[in-house]
């Protein structure tokens, strides 16, 4: 399999670090083959505008969507561009791999998918969504790390459930493009935990990734 990570979190030796680097180690020991797009790191620009095509559709009035079909079609998108979309493009498995920040993705994130999950190249102009989704054949997941403990999160919890905290990325990002959404792996607060208590969450990962193929999706296209 070929893996692609997309992990945003500007600190290399956070936890949240930790855990792509464990999917790393534990993919390639396998046998696969992992790309990562280490947004902070790669200094992604997660702002989408006219930088991202070579060339303009419409001089005298920019509509991004129209412009990220036209780039499709005609070849017209940013080399940076390009390079993210055929990562996706050649992959078996995507990860997105962040801390929630304000219950959503860290903007550098949600960034890269507006600019990468472009109009033409992943939906629309005769592509289909969900069930009628480009990528069928594709698995995906959010691996995640949060501020507060377990007990917040849920029916109990104020910050409510995760049903619905992820439902944007799950439903709509990765869902919305045909791909089966496994289930989140999260590790809750573990700036709050001892050492010990941080390698349980690494070594619970690691099982996580071992049973990738026994998960039952969250979303999964019908055809």
């Amino acid at each position: 399999m070929k893996i692609l990570i997309v992990h945003a979190h500007p600190e290399p030796r956070s936890f949240c670090a930790a855990l792509k680097d464990t999917a790393v180690a534990f993919f390639e020991k396998n046998g696969h083959e992992v790309v990562v797009s280490d947004l902070y790191q790669m200094g992604f620009n997660p702002v989408g505008g006219t930088q991202d095509f070579t060339e303009l559709k419409d001089q005298d009035y920019f509509k991004y969507q129209a412009e990220q079909v036209n780039a499709y079609q005609q070849d017209y998108f940013s080399p940076e561009l390009k390079l993210e979309m055929e990562k996706v493009h050649s992959s078996d498995v995507i990860i997105f791999n962040f801390p929630l920040w304000w219950f959503g993705l860290p903007a550098i994130l949600k960034g890269w998918v507006d600019r990468v999950f472009a109009m033409g190249f992943i939906y629309g102009a005769g592509k289909g969504v969900y069930d009628n989704g480009a990528y069928p054949n594709k698995k995906a997941f959010v691996t995640m790390t949060t501020g507060g403990p377990q007990p917040a999160y849920g029916d109990q919890g104020k910050n409510g459930e995760f049903d619905t905290i992820l439902f944007p990325i799950q439903h709509g990002m990765l869902y919305f493009t045909g791909m089966t959404v496994l289930p989140p792996f999260i590790s809750f607060g573990p700036a709050r935990k001892s050492d010990q208590e941080r390698g349980e969450d690494l070594a619970r990962y690691k099982t996580y990734l071992s049973q990738l193929d026994q998960h039952e999706p969250i979303y999964k296209a019908s055809r």
